[in-house]
């Protein structure tokens, strides 16, 4: 069973919401079995309340605070615990609301009581919580994307066109199948010899894409010649074009006839720059350039 990051994420997650959510509703609890706050040794905060609007009224016991904090705090996230539990995804996009909840509450205290170890340590446990949270969601999406070859029968059925595409997550997997079933292209997929998988293959990548670098590919062993017509589908990593793919161009230069590019990427840019780089290296001028923004299997075409 293939390594799931939404499952780490989520793990981490039910942590935080849990540990908030507990701790929250114990605080909570203390401060209504004793509104005056002295079981906690908490009476001494009482005269910082009196800053807040309508302190009067809510702030001259710890009544308003307890049910405030079992409220906001406690029975929020272990509801959002919950919804983990029972592999909601609602779950996910709570607990990283929450974690944001829990920093406005801190900053509250911010405004109120003198710079201290446990408002500061709260803000950055309410930190990492909102960004577990995001983390789940978009893995979440992520693992939700399915592909299967058979959903293209055409592809394949045309012996004088080539599909040839990297794809680290599947999306441009899909977008070269998606071309190859409308021409009846035969697919090709490049593969990197170094680890693009997972999340320690996303930070690998970048680095491969940051320094501008070729990364390593398997021989290609399809007969580039044969074809009069390749299209490249290729994916954007760093803003530029993606190493396994910029290899593969050196290796293709003077065996391509025609050809038009496919770019993968999240940003609403054409990334003409990837296109001339991709002519520079084959020797010859693309006939077409699709540009596609894909975010979490989403796609959307990018025009000039």
């Amino acid at each position: 069973m293939p390594h799931s990051r939404y499952a780490v994420a989520r793990r981490w997650l039910l942590f935080w919401t849990l540990f908030i959510g507990i701790g929250a509703a114990a605080g909570a609890v203390g401060m209504l079995l004793d509104p005056s706050g002295r079981a906690l040794g908490m009476d001494a905060m009482l005269p910082y309340f009196q800053v807040l609007p309508f302190a009067d009224a809510l702030f001259q016991d710890f009544t308003f605070s307890g049910w405030a904090l079992l409220i906001v705090n406690g029975l929020t996230n272990l509801t959002a615990a919950a919804l983990l539990l029972a592999r909601k995804r609602a779950g996910a996009v709570l607990g990283g609301v929450f974690g944001v909840t829990l920093m406005l509450w801190i900053g509250i205290q911010f405004y109120m009581f003198p710079p201290n170890f446990m408002s500061t340590i709260y803000f950055f446990f309410g930190l990492a919580q909102a960004a577990t949270g995001w983390a789940a969601c978009v893995f979440q999406r992520q693992e939700a994307f399915r592909f299967d070859p058979a959903d293209y029968p055409h592809a394949g059925t045309d012996g004088k066109q080539l599909v040839v595409y990297f794809s680290r997550m599947g999306y441009g997997r899909k977008l070269a199948y998606e071309r190859a079933e409308r021409t009846g292209a035969a697919v090709y997929e490049l593969r990197a010899t170094e680890r693009t998988e997972g999340t320690l293959g996303f930070w690998w990548c970048g680095r491969y894409g940051m320094h501008r670098w070729d990364m390593p590919i398997e021989p290609v062993t399809v007969d580039l010649t044969a074809f009069d017509h390749v299209t490249v589908c290729a994916p954007i990593w760093v803003f530029r074009l993606a190493a396994p793919v910029r290899t593969f161009c050196r290796a293709a230069a003077g065996k391509i006839k025609e050809v038009d590019y496919i770019l993968v990427h999240h940003q609403n840019s054409c990334y003409e720059n990837a296109a001339a780089e991709m002519d520079a290296l084959l020797g010859i001028e693309h006939t077409a350039l699709t540009s596609v923004r894909c975010r979490q299997g989403t796609y959307k075409e990018i025009t000039p």
